[in-house]
């Protein structure tokens, strides 16, 4: 494998340095300390009236020293004059510095990585009706009628659509063409942001992909819809109210491996209860669902989580890096695989070797900065659990809680929906997209998904490209950002006028069926 396909992206405000970059570091600093210290010792010994200088100056200076020490306070804390972009007064503030910024990782965050790159950026809280607190990223086009929202898949963030830069990365083609860009966040990160902010580490990870389709994709939803209506109200006053269920804007998800999961069980559950979807399409990149078609590797962990569970639940809540000191070495080691490509080409065939020969860019990914000290996406043990039940059974279903009693509270039902058996309840055109490559989530389980869609009625099409699994998201891929913005302008927006006139049409039908 040549260094070209594992490289990590080596960006201009990448400045972190490689664990041996600091050895390198710590090393010269070490023997530049030695030499200093012999050159000075024998500077002393060939000029003993000078030593005699220094020494007396020590004393006295000490003495000054102690008698000022309690009027001048100095904070462990050094701070750093600065000057930030959009401020309306231009003079320079402090900052103070922290420890991990002289530990050289990367600590971006998504809104570095878009506001850096010229684009508008929006942070907009939501909180789930379970008290989850997430965050929705947004890339604003306020007056847009045309809105898209991306959701990452396990182990990911918001920051995966934004990584491969202006050219390569979906948000940003989305926007470009248009598009006010919403940035989905699943719950999960290690800081573990909760309205209750001493709920235990146990309860916080209390959760299966339920919650991703149930709870958190809902909230995010409808937080884009509240902020959509208001916005376009003020900015086009003409816009009437929507009359059955139809949106003053059209709204598309793209979605990719968990995401996709997730996406599908909140348009089936939302169509159950009679609730408003408000999607116009659905673009899912290798959806997670099916998953019986899988090497030995993943069987392996399918058992271990089946049968070892009870156990293993109370032990592990989630599956995480768990010290901050840790987080950081991973962080620096990203950087050594990318300045040292031996070493980069091994560590990305091992990982290779784990998920089972899927030749995804597994050390690039390691150096996203979402992945540093302070913080990283997780996966809750209820989470692979739910994945491993699906994996068994050979479908798409809902968390099984394990009786039937349990499973009664909870569905109404003994058994826990079987969300593969109602794709009829989807009402939109659906794309989906397979990695050739894929070993992660292969094409035939894509596949899968397209015949049950298909025996279902599902407008539904279906694609393949020479992928693996996160090449859909972490690498610049130009065919597959045509072929999903193709997708996405299959949605037109009706004009004002044409708006006006179907509702005037619906009000008139609605007073008929009253009469």
């Amino acid at each position: 494998m040549s260094s070209k396909d594992h490289d990590v992206p080596n960006r201009a405000t990448d400045r972190r340095r490689g664990v041996v970059e600091d050895l390198h570091l710590a090393i010269e600093i070490c023997i530049e300390a030695v030499f200093d210290f012999f050159h000075r010792a024998t500077h002393m010994i060939l000029s003993p009236s000078e030593a005699f200088a220094i020494v007396s100056s020590w004393f006295s200076s000490s003495r000054g020293r102690s008698r000022k020490g309690s009027d001048d306070d100095v904070s462990d804390d050094e701070n750093v004059q600065t000057a930030t972009l959009g401020d309306t007064d231009p003079s320079l503030s402090e900052r103070p510095t922290r420890l991990y910024n002289s530990m050289n990782t990367d600590t971006r965050t998504c809104q570095d990585v878009i506001t850096e790159l010229g684009y508008p950026y929006e942070a907009i809280r939501v909180v789930t009706s379970d008290g989850y607190v997430l965050l929705l990223e947004r890339i604003p086009r306020r007056d847009a009628r045309k809105a898209v929202y991306l959701q990452h898949g396990i182990l990911d963030s918001s920051m995966g659509w934004v990584s491969n830069g202006v050219v390569g990365s979906p948000a940003f083609a989305a926007y470009d063409q248009g598009y006010d860009v919403f940035l989905g966040n699943f719950r999960g990160l290690v800081s573990r942001d909760h309205v209750n902010k001493n709920i235990s580490s146990k309860e916080y990870w209390r959760y299966s992909i339920n919650e991703h389709g149930t709870e958190d994709i809902p909230a995010m939803i409808e937080k884009i819809h509240e902020i959509k209506t208001s916005e376009l109200k003020l900015s086009q006053p003409t816009i009437d109210e929507e009359i059955n269920q139809e949106e003053p804007y059209k709204l598309c998800a793209v979605c990719h491996s968990l995401g996709g999961a997730g996406i599908l069980m909140y348009v089936i559950t939302r169509k159950i209860k009679e609730k408003p979807h408000r999607l116009s399409r659905l673009i899912l990149l290798s959806p997670a669902g099916f998953h019986e078609d899988s090497n030995l590797g993943f069987t392996i962990v399918e058992y271990i989580f089946l049968f070892v569970s009870p156990v293993l639940a109370r032990i592990v809540p989630a599956f995480y890096i768990p010290t901050r000191f840790f987080r950081m070495l991973l962080n620096k080691l990203a950087r050594d695989f990318h300045n040292y490509p031996a070493l980069g080409g091994l560590v990305q065939t091992l990982m290779s070797y784990v998920v089972g020969g899927d030749s995804s860019n597994w050390v690039g990914v390691l150096g996203t900065p979402h992945y540093n000290m302070n913080d990283m996406p997780a996966v809750s043990f209820g989470v692979a659990k739910h994945l491993a039940q699906i994996k068994h059974t050979g479908k798409f279903k809902m968390f099984d809680y394990g009786s039937r009693t349990a499973n009664m509270e909870v569905y109404g039902s003994p058994e826990p929906l079987d969300l593969g058996e109602s794709y009829e309840f989807i009402d939109v055109p659906v794309d989906l997209v397979a990695g050739k490559k894929d070993k992660v989530i292969r094409p035939s389980m894509v596949r899968k998904h397209y015949k049950v869609m298909r025996e279902g009625g599902v407008d539904v099409s279906f694609n393949e490209f020479e992928y693996a699994h996160l090449d859909f998201t972490f690498s610049h891929r130009e065919e597959l950002l045509t072929y999903v913005m193709s997708r996405l302008l299959l949605v037109e927006v009706t004009p004002p006028s044409q708006q006006r006139q179907s509702s005037q049409k619906g009000m008139k039908l609605k007073k008929k069926k009253e009469a």
